[in-house]
């Protein structure tokens, strides 16, 4: 997935604002902490990042932190819903533009998909490498983790069955598979090549799938 804070893959320039905690809204602090955390948390990892580091980057006192997250936790977990509702709404931005073709869609996703992984700063989906920094299934992170992946492998059912694929679920985890080792490893291997890659076995899962 794309860097936080931005569509574009660069970092957001709203946490390097200059601006004090003063002279923002309490809405503007509540906004600057969690910029600050997710780009932080994005570029060095969840467990490397502590609350001491987020209220320096972020110029705020320690209370203005607490008062709007109880714990690290309840900012990882926003620094994660946030990812989801942004990475969802670009991913129906695409679909969006290819009607009622499912070819055209899958194309364009794993298109979308290529180009993301490509982008200068990339440093993988927040999703999955915050999920890997924490063991414990029951833990808030890995469960929104959790809860993201099913989204995709079930929009990703949904149009194996539009295709027409024999067996919808089985090419729709193959696809997820497909997507999720693109946003783990695509940018090291491919780059500028992963979105090609990534169309052609697209095509070569739903082909055989027929």
């Amino acid at each position: 997935m794309r860097p936080p804070g931005t569509r574009d893959g660069a970092p957001s320039s709203r946490a390097a604002s200059s601006a004090t905690p003063a002279a923002m809204p309490p809405g503007d602090v509540q906004q600057r902490i969690l910029d600050t955390a997710s780009q932080l948390f994005y570029n060095e990892g969840v467990r490397a990042v502590g609350i001491d580091l987020i209220i320096e980057r972020a110029k705020i006192a320690k209370t203005s932190l607490y008062r709007y997250y109880r714990t690290k936790d309840d900012l990882i977990a926003a620094f994660l819903e946030r990812e989801d509702r942004e990475f969802w709404q670009q991913w129906d931005d695409v679909v969006s533009t290819h009607g009622p073709d499912p070819a055209a869609e899958l194309d364009a996703l794993l298109q979308w998909v290529g180009e993301r992984v490509a982008r200068p700063g990339y440093r993988g989906c927040p999703q999955l490498n915050v999920a890997a920094e924490f063991a414990d299934p029951a833990h808030p992170a890995r469960a929104i983790s959790a809860r993201h992946r099913l989204e995709q492998r079930k929009r990703l059912s949904a149009l194996c069955r539009r295709l027409g694929v024999k067996k919808p679920d089985v090419i729709a985890a193959q696809l997820s598979l497909l997507v999720d080792g693109a946003f783990s490893s695509g940018a090291l291997l491919l780059g500028d090549s992963t979105a090609k890659a990534l169309r052609a076995a697209g095509r070569a899962l739903v082909g055989g799938g027929h």
